[in-house]
């Protein structure tokens, strides 16, 4: 990179901490000098809601890459029965122990309710792949999970071979340690090898920051670097660590990938409110194990038993 990372990143972290305190909601405009490559997709004033109040800057989002472009303002009530609900969530299942029924009551469940994706470990994904046969919805894995350990290469083969048996998106866990310790060109080497990976086969990439194991500096740092090494989304959480997601988080984040890249919000996601939390500050997908439950509750529905919620 040709500018000083460490300055960077500190600068953008003050920056937003500044935006955080003072209750505006607006991204960081782009800094040309310090290298970033982020053009002004937010108007001065924006309210976050381009899809209801503005067709054109609408339209740049999605030249510029954007999949899905979602309102970052209050979920409004009408949203509850809403088929756009259920296409932000992964509903997920990474349980070690999870059968092959389980997998395929997932998957019946993800296109009974139209999510998003199922979120499974990697050796479900055949199987995913065949029981979602010519439906909407994806089948996304995991890379390095859940520790994030791994090499590069170990990671990058993990991606291609996922992509190549059917997955259609890899959420990789980032090095926690190498980002700790600001060795941050591991951290962007593994992250490159992976998005490239993932992009030769037509997949997307959301690299998990574990964000309850870093403080707000490192999670920025992160998030820049995902950005930079190509990634189309930013994650929270693993669901094993010590913490989930959190409005603090997900802001934070928010704030410093900007418009172009997606944040997911996953680990501790259980119920309606807590989904309508993260969407307003800033999740554009919500990974959750308790999907089915969060729909019956939208719908006005007693769900019907809590014991289907999974360990995410």
């Amino acid at each position: 990179m040709s500018y000083d990372v460490e300055r960077l990143i500190e600068t953008i972290t003050e920056e937003i901490y500044a935006r955080l305190s003072s209750g505006d909601a607006r991204p960081r405009p782009a800094m040309a000098s310090e290298g970033l490559e982020i053009d002004h997709l937010i108007c001065p004033g924006c309210t976050g809601r381009c899809p209801a109040t503005c067709a054109g800057k609408t339209q740049r989002i999605v030249n510029a890459g954007a999949s899905r472009v979602s309102v970052t303002a209050p979920v409004p009530a009408r949203m509850a029965g809403d088929p756009a609900l259920a296409a932000m969530i992964d509903h997920t299942l990474l349980k070690p122990e999870a059968r092959r029924e389980d997998i395929i009551q997932l998957c019946d469940e993800a296109r009974r309710y139209g999510f998003a994706s199922v979120c499974i470990n990697p050796c479900w994904v055949p199987l995913a792949a065949r029981e979602l046969r010519g439906s909407r919805v994806m089948v996304c894995t995991v890379a390095g999970f859940p520790l994030g350990a791994a090499t590069p290469a170990v990671k990058r083969f993990e991606a291609a071979e996922a992509v190549q048996t059917g997955a259609q998106e890899i959420d990789m866990v980032i090095n926690v340690g190498a980002l700790r310790s600001e060795d941050y060109g591991l951290v962007g080497e593994d992250i490159r090898g992976v998005a490239q990976a993932t992009h030769a086969g037509g997949a997307i990439l959301k690299v998990i920051l574990e964000t309850a194991l870093l403080d707000d500096e490192q999670k920025v740092a992160g998030c820049l670097l995902a950005q930079s090494a190509g990634a189309d989304f930013v994650k929270t959480s693993t669901g094993f660590g010590p913490g989930g997601a959190t409005v603090h988080d997900v802001e934070l984040m928010r704030f410093a990938v900007g418009a172009r890249m997606g944040v997911k919000a996953a680990g501790g996601v259980r119920t309606l409110d807590d989904l309508k939390k993260m969407v307003s500050a800033g999740a554009t997908r919500i990974g959750a194990s308790a999907s089915v439950k969060i729909m019956e509750e939208a719908g006005g529905q007693q769900p019907a038993s809590v014991a289907s919620a999974r360990a995410h």
